[in-house]
């Protein structure tokens, strides 16, 4: 599919993925939160940070997530692949191209920069960057084209979607918010395209968080953050659901386990209104491995756990995901499962997979806005909110690469180290 989105130029990856026609609005970025402080969702509370409760953490000060505070070591190397990073890298070097000096200058960064560290999923975050809705239609368009070659189709549209939802949740909840609109996603870039040199860019806003880092024909697709509220819904006249994918992976995973093995899978705890550990300004979070490892399940079941995983990685474009699920494969006896919540299909429930190399969660939360108006004011559990009833209408997920592997961090490492 990316290979044929290529083929047919710019123009026909914006035609064929919608992602550029209906991404434009006229308001400026300039109206969103004060003082860059999340919202939340529209008129929530909100909280300091980069999200709920959490800090944003520097670029010299990152270690990643671990189990126990240490990082372990010999995980990542710089090695080929033999998946090539040729068209990501003229993709990005024909989206910069096309910006204005002004537009440049506010999107590059150097390849360490903090930069990297400052993404939020909520929607009044004060971004940097290339915003898409005040970008000509030409530049949209090979903002659109970058993301089609950097993501699988898969996760093009899912990430559209995504956009499309937020728009309708602006509408839903009355209009005037520019940051609840198609348009309100930034590109920034660390460091500049090359085919051997390290760099990466950034796409993010309300509900998506894409980090790409790329060295030679290495691909860290990490953090990645997508979430929606609602995940079903209509709008200008196209039905969308999202994450169905993703509920039914997990459910088909618990439910191939005996009943003995459900048992230390799935926690004592109730469903909150926010069970997520790893998201915004959590890079360095310390979080045990709880539930089931995988080692000793059958074969079967082992296969429906990377089928799981699979769902998340399968974002990336195909050849990458590959590279990626291979390391995930060399570290499936390591690999956790682990449930919070009813089991239904319809329940709201989180799961986490956990790994020396893979970080996943889902998380159906608790509605700030959508079906429940009476968040718009101060009520609706606040951020995240944890005091409400959670439904599958509102959906945060994300996969991380622990210990130093988020954000390419322990392979720039590694290409500084050696000299190259």
């Amino acid at each position: 599919m990316n290979k044929a989105l290529l083929a047919g130029g710019v123009a026909a990856v914006a035609t064929m993925t919608g992602c550029s026609s209906s991404s434009s609005d006229t308001a400026s970025s300039s109206s969103a939160a004060p003082s860059g402080m999340p919202s939340g969702g529209p008129g929530g509370g909100g909280a300091g940070g980069m999200g709920p409760g959490a800090s944003e953490v520097k670029y010299a000060d990152f270690v990643g997530v671990t189990n126990d505070g240490k990082v372990a070591g010999d995980l990542y190397s710089i090695h080929s692949t033999d998946v090539s990073t040729d068209k990501v890298v003229k993709a990005a070097q024909a989206f910069l191209d096309g910006l204005t000096t002004k537009e440049h200058k506010a999107s590059v960064f150097d390849v360490d920069d903090d930069e990297w560290l400052k993404w939020s999923n909520v929607d009044g975050y004060e971004r940097q960057g290339a915003r898409m809705g005040d970008l000509t239609e030409k530049q949209r368009d090979l903002g659109c084209a970058l993301l089609g070659v950097a993501l699988s189709a898969d996760g093009l549209t899912q990430t559209r979607n995504i956009m499309k939802l937020n728009a309708f949740l602006g509408d839903y909840s009355g209009g005037g918010r520019d940051t609840l609109t198609e348009g309100a996603y930034f590109f920034t870039f660390m460091g500049t395209p090359s085919t051997t040199k390290p760099w990466g860019f950034q796409y993010e806003g309300h509900h998506v968080a894409v980090n790409y880092f790329v060295l030679g024909d290495q691909v860290v697709m990490t953090p990645t953050f997508m979430g929606s509220e609602p995940t079903s819904a209509t709008y200008n006249g196209e039905k969308i659901t999202l994450f169905k994918k993703e509920t039914k992976a997990g459910l088909t995973v618990l439910r191939s386990l005996t009943s003995a093995q459900q048992k230390k899978v799935i926690s004592s705890e109730s469903k909150g209104g926010d069970n997520l550990k790893a998201g915004a300004g959590q890079d360095n979070l310390k979080l045990a491995y709880q539930g089931l490892v995988a080692k000793g399940w059958t074969e079967t079941q082992k296969n429906h756990l990377l089928d799981l995983v699979r769902v998340y990685v399968g974002n990336m474009n195909d050849g990458h995901a590959e590279v990626k699920m291979s390391e995930v494969e060399d570290h499936l006896d390591d690999t956790y499962f682990y449930w919070i919540g009813e089991t239904k299909d319809s329940s709201a429930f989180y799961y986490r997979v956990h790994s020396p190399v893979v970080l996943i969660e889902y998380d159906a939360q608790s509605p700030l806005a959508y079906g429940n108006k009476s968040s718009s004011g101060t009520g609706g559990g606040g951020m995240g909110g944890p005091n409400g009833t959670p439904t599958q209408q509102h959906i945060h997920t994300i996969i991380r690469t622990p210990n130093g592997g988020d954000y390419g961090v322990d392979l720039l490492k590694l290409h500084l180290e050696n000299d190259h």
